[in-house]
């Protein structure tokens, strides 16, 4: 059963996905998270890195709309056909998250690119910060792994509750960019979610006007949570328009 070490609320912030917003996290801290209580808390639009669960609190700001695809009923549309295609001549390999240098290094590449492209802030992470937020021990935790050859060029991370995979991040190599990785990423775990029996694949929040989040806007059908339920409110999704 979960244990809660620490509950916090962020004092407001920039929004990082919207210029003109501010921003705050609800965190709680849990260690022993069984997999059927973390997809109680992905159906109530929780978030997770290593221990830290989170889900927005933005006062009358409501942007970040949790998102997830109904795995029975999803028709990939021709440019997501596409992506599955390039994905599918890479090699995969599921399993628990894994910690080591061509990781660390696969990182350091496609961070530094998104710095030059986009202008994000430096991000230097470490083998002990790449483990505790992508390899933190946990039930749930898995990773797909892309590999040209022996070469990694993409890693996947990601939970697998009883009836739920929920894609947490991905990062790969800038050289495979015209591939569309990240639209062949989630149509990986769309496809290992079908294989393994589950009902939903989880991916995060749609923000509609930023450019890096709306991309999960084309995956239709789709669904989406109404409001934030609380631990013992029924989680409502309905189809989105």
């Amino acid at each position: 059963m979960a244990r809660v070490l620490d509950v916090l609320t962020e004092a407001p912030r920039p929004c990082s996905y919207l210029d003109d917003r501010s921003a705050s996290l609800l965190h709680r801290i849990l260690v022993d998270v069984e997999p059927w209580e973390l997809e109680a808390m992905l159906s109530r639009g929780w978030r997770r890195f290593g221990p830290d669960y989170f889900r927005p609190v933005c006062g009358t700001c409501t942007e970040c709309v949790p998102t997830r695809i109904p795995l029975a009923t999803f028709e990939a549309s021709r440019s997501q056909k596409r992506a599955a295609k390039n994905a599918q001549r890479l090699r995969r390999e599921y399993g628990p998250p894994r910690c080591d240098d061509a990781r660390l290094q696969l990182y350091e590449k496609w961070h530094r690119q998104r710095e030059l492209a986009r202008g994000w802030e430096a991000s230097w992470l470490g083998e002990r910060s790449y483990r505790a937020q992508f390899a933190f021990p946990h039930p749930s935790a898995r990773e797909l792994a892309f590999y040209d050859g022996e070469r990694l060029v993409g890693v996947s991370l990601c939970d697998e509750t009883p009836l739920a995979l929920s894609a947490i991040y991905f990062f790969f190599d800038p050289d495979y960019a015209k591939g569309s990785p990240g639209v062949g990423n989630v149509m990986s775990l769309v496809e290992l979610g079908r294989q393994r029996g589950k009902q939903h694949l989880y991916l995060g929040f749609t923000v509609e006007a930023c450019a890096s989040l709306r991309y999960k806007a084309s995956f239709q059908p789709r669904e989406i949570l109404i409001g934030s339920p609380g631990d013992d409110e029924l989680a409502q999704w309905r189809v989105a328009g």
